[in-house]
C-alpha cells in the first residue's frame, strides 16, 4: 500500500504542476494563449473558464479526500485539450514543437493512473451519487 501512495503522489503532483503552470498564461491574456483559444472560437470566456476548472483540478489532486474528482477532472479537461489539438489547433501550436501537446499527454497518463489507483473512492462516491429510484403504485 505504501508504494501505491507513493506513486500517487508522484503523479499527482506532476499532474498538478503542469495543470499550474498554465495558469498563468490563461489567467493573464498571454498572446499565446489568446491565440489557442481566438482558433477554438471560444475567447475569451473558453479561456477564462478552462482556467477556473483547471485551478479546481490542480486543488482537488492535492486533497487526499478529493484526489479522484481532481484525476477524473483532469482527464475530461486533457481530452478536450487532446482534442483541439488534434481537430483545430494542430500538434505543433506557435511554433512549440508539439510541447502543449506532449504535456497533455503527460496529464491524462498521469490522471488516468491516479483514477485506476483511487477507484475505490471512485466507486464510493458514484454510490452516493447514485439516484434512488422510486417506485410507482
Amino acid at each position: 500500500m505504501k508504494i501505491k501512495r507513493i506513486i500517487s503522489w508522484i503523479l499527482q503532483i506532476i499532474a498538478a504542476v503542469i495543470l499550474f503552470q498554465t495558469l498563468y498564461f490563461k489567467f493573464t491574456a498571454h498572446p499565446e494563449s489568446v491565440i489557442l483559444f481566438t482558433k477554438l472560437g471560444v475567447e475569451p470566456w473558453g479561456r477564462i473558464g478552462t482556467g477556473i476548472i483547471e485551478l479546481v483540478a490542480v486543488v482537488l489532486l492535492l486533497i487526499p479526500t478529493t484526489v479522484f474528482i481532481g484525476a477524473f477532472t483532469a482527464v475530461g479537461l486533457i481530452l478536450g485539450a487532446i482534442a483541439s489539438h488534434i481537430t483545430v489547433i494542430g500538434i505543433e501550436s506557435n511554433g512549440d514543437g508539439g510541447e502543449l501537446f506532449r504535456l497533455a499527454i503527460v496529464v491524462l497518463i498521469c490522471s488516468t493512473i491516479i483514477c485506476i489507483l483511487h477507484k475505490e473512492a471512485g466507486i464510493e462516491l458514484w454510490k452516493k451519487l447514485k439516484f434512488k429510484k422510486k417506485s410507482i403504485k
